[in-house]
């Protein structure tokens, strides 16, 4: 039987599609970089340090395009999504490299109902602000100066989570960022900008503990950098709020699979 880096065809054909798909949800709704851990724990046999450090180091590019993204577009040129970028990446220094930590000593079945139960609250947060937002309201409005604090413990938290996971940040902080009131498209790309420092500290962790499958992120990465592309201009011809809620559907039709998983 024909195999690819180890899979077979069908398992290889898979793992592409689901990388291109995560790459659109990354830039189109956040949550796309959990694709690709579920996309490893189920189409190959790799151990979760494994899976966790070949989906984190993903996303230094992705981020990165992503983040070039939403400079060309305007909306991280903003000086409060700036602000809040860079609050959100520096709690990402401390954070991400907790996460990895984690990864080697917990096990992972408390965290995962966790994490599942933490989604699943985080898309009712976002379903329930979609209602209230005006369609007509433009969707890269600037947003209100929230306290550091509050984006500083958000960028902590999603960012040891997603260093745990070997998630992508967006998954948790556009959904928490909407939730405090931020437009999608500023969250979008404050996040981007977040993702970078949570790869980043998160691969050098996993690199230093050996974990990571290079030609496998390889395989992952082109098709994830061509679906951020796509998600990028995604974001910025669908109405915010159709976007809202889709986000909001995405995240509790995840939660039980991040549950039992």
């Amino acid at each position: 039987m024909t195999t690819w880096l180890g899979l077979g065809a069908g398992a290889f054909v898979g793992l592409e599609v689901l990388a291109l798909v995560a790459g659109v949800g990354i830039t189109a709704l956040g949550p796309g970089g959990v694709l690709i851990p579920i996309a490893l724990f189920t189409l190959t046999s790799l151990s979760p340090g494994r899976i966790a450090g070949t989906a984190i180091v993903t996303h230094v590019g992705t981020g990165m395009l992503g983040s070039a993204a939403y400079v060309r577009s305007r909306q991280l040129r903003d000086p409060l999504t700036l602000r809040t970028a860079g609050i959100l990446a520096g709690a990402a220094v401390v954070g991400a490299p907790a996460g990895v930590a984690l990864n080697a000593i917990i096990g992972r079945g408390l965290f995962s109902v966790l994490l599942g139960v933490f989604v699943a609250a985080i898309g009712v947060l976002v379903w329930l602000r979609a209602r209230q937002a005006d369609p007509a309201a433009a969707a890269d409005a600037g947003h209100p100066a929230l306290h550091p604090w509050l984006v500083g413990g958000l960028g902590f938290g999603v960012a040891v989570v997603s260093g745990l996971f070997g998630l992508g940040g967006p998954l948790l902080s556009v959904p928490l960022l909407v939730a405090v009131e931020v437009p999608l498209l500023a969250a979008l790309a404050a996040a981007q900008a977040q993702s970078i420092v949570i790869a980043t500290t998160g691969s050098i962790g996993y690199v230093v503990r050996g974990t990571i499958s290079w030609p496998l992120a390889l395989a992952i990465a082109i098709p994830e950098l061509i679906g951020v592309l796509i998600g990028w201009r995604i974001a910025r011809r669908v109405p915010t709020h159709l976007l809202m809620r889709t986000l909001a559907v995405v995240l509790v039709g995840l939660a039980p699979y991040l549950a039992l998983r």
